[in-house]
């Protein structure tokens, strides 16, 4: 019997399409990608452990855990680059871009002082951004996005077209991720494409 190869497949592989789309005049005002090389991991402190936990995090990482729905990131000694966001009171989501074991090296490091959970193919991040990307998410969440309300740094836990969502900024240009459930990631791109076709939008590959 042929042996199975299981290979791994991005959350958006069988929707995104490389390049541009919508309105085709001027410049896209959006310009979106999948989050592909990002592994993921859910962190709760434990019950009374939450300031042993961030002394840890922040001696290992050398990051301050936002308590506050903030993010904060650090470029490790290896060259990755990892970031905190706020979740929920005393909860966090972990990425980390290429790590391998992620999950197992938070537990390692962090696990006497928080639950943690893998979410490397649970959730799907989308990053947007471009002139438009204000316009385009507020047809369908209904945070205030204006910069008075939501700066680069800010982190929202809210609903996009009905779909459960965490959203950050995290530039001025602006630009946003989003990260989505993997199961609900095509159903959030269905609104999101068809939000940003009359700006027209390009898909891209890779961050740029």
């Amino acid at each position: 019997m042929a042996d199975l190869l299981v290979r791994p497949r991005a959350a958006l592989a069988d929707v995104l399409r490389n390049g541009r789309h919508g309105a085709s005049d001027g410049a896209p005002g959006l310009i979106l990608c999948e989050r592909t090389e990002l592994s993921a991991a859910t962190l709760i402190a434990r019950k009374g452990q939450a300031r042993a936990l961030a002394e840890l995090v922040k001696s290992a990482y050398g990051i301050d855990l936002p308590s506050t729905p903030r993010f904060a990131g650090n470029q490790l000694p290896d060259g990755r680059f990892l970031v905190f966001l706020w979740a929920g009171f005393e909860q966090w989501l972990a990425l980390i871009e290429g790590a391998q074991e992620f999950e197992r090296e938070l537990t390692l490091g962090l696990g006497k002082r928080a639950s943690i959970a893998d979410q490397s193919d649970a959730r799907a991040v989308l990053r947007l951004r471009g002139p438009k990307a204000r316009e385009v998410l507020a047809k369908g969440i209904a945070i205030d996005l204006h910069p008075r309300a939501f700066k680069t740094g800010d982190v929202a836990l809210t609903l996009a077209a009905h779909i459960g969502v965490q959203l950050w900024q995290v530039d001025e240009t602006p630009t946003y991720e989003i990260a989505v459930a993997r199961s609900l990631a095509k159903s959030l791109w269905a609104w999101l494409s068809a939000s940003a076709a009359e700006y027209g939008y390009e898909v891209v590959g890779e961050i740029r």
